[in-house]
């Protein structure tokens, strides 16, 4: 495991993470070709456009007031989550961090505050969420210290082994090519690297399942069009959580990408899950 300062610490306490052993790899009957998972088929608008083009399109459309919908929707516990996973990468100093996915840059910000990297750079498919996380980050006194970079993060134009730590909050899901995506983030760590996915999940216990159900069907594509003026944004938010792959599934296919050390944990109630992988 690469540490920077020259000593090892461990990942996370094993009582708070599931975790998979490195030689239990539950997909190495499979080839490391790219699968297809449900959510790669789920789009905001049509089926004509590309996912691509069509998130792209979306997260500009709603960028006014995705802060606002984002903390409103999730009762301002995302930042406790974006703190909790920041808060990973601590004992590993890393000093060059990539945030995926970045948008409006709250998690950059946050994870400069906290980790004081000697690079930051903010990526997104989205220059309108882009250019609301600059303006952030500038008045904020973070510009010299955060940047921002348009990148697909299937093809990500960095050379290998590019930086310590990688942090994806709220955004994989959106990834047309989820393998590739997960597959690129590992070419551009460096050994030992880290990366950090937060991602929104469906609870599985009674009763917040249920209740959570009735919430994403009914009350966020309601908020959702009445702040931001697009209901579809926020009609396939519930559509792709519901989708996209959770806990051990997801965890064995970030496993299956390269990492070698891979954990989870379900955060209020299963309503977020944390990952924590090692290259």
């Amino acid at each position: 495991m690469l540490t920077h300062g020259g000593s090892k610490q461990p990942l996370v306490s094993t009582s708070a993470f599931y975790a998979i052993p490195a030689y239990a790899h539950p997909f190495s009957c499979f080839s490391n070709k790219a699968m297809k998972y449900p959510q790669e088929n789920i789009k905001p608008y049509n089926e004509e456009e590309s996912k691509a083009a069509q998130v792209e399109k979306m997260f500009d459309n709603i960028a006014p007031a995705y802060d606002k919908l984002n903390h409103a929707l999730s009762w301002n516990i995302d930042k406790s989550w974006r703190r909790k996973a920041i808060n990973l990468l601590k004992p590993f100093q890393p000093q060059r961090v990539m945030d995926v996915a970045t948008g409006t840059g709250d998690f950059a910000i946050q994870a400069y505050h906290i980790l004081h990297p000697q690079e930051l750079i903010g990526t997104d498919i989205s220059e309108g969420m882009m250019n609301i996380g600059r303006a952030k980050a500038k008045q904020a006194g973070l510009d010299k210290h955060i940047s921002f970079a348009k990148e697909d993060c299937t093809s990500l134009s960095f050379p290998d082994h590019r930086f310590d730590a990688i942090t994806v909050a709220f955004g994989i899901r959106n990834f047309e090519h989820l393998d590739q995506g997960l597959q690129e983030m590992y070419r551009v760590l460096v050994p030992g690297g880290h990366l950090v996915i937060l991602e929104l999940s469906e609870p599985e216990g009674f009763p917040m399942k249920q209740l959570y159900a009735i919430y994403s069907k009914i009350v966020i594509p309601t908020i959702g069009k009445f702040l931001s003026k697009d209901r579809s944004a926020y009609t396939y938010l519930p559509q792709s959580i519901k989708a996209f792959p959770q806990g051990e599934v997801m965890q064995n296919i970030i496993r299956k990408a390269g990492f070698s050390q891979v954990s989870f944990k379900r955060l209020t109630l299963g309503i977020c899950t944390l990952y924590f992988a090692t290259k």
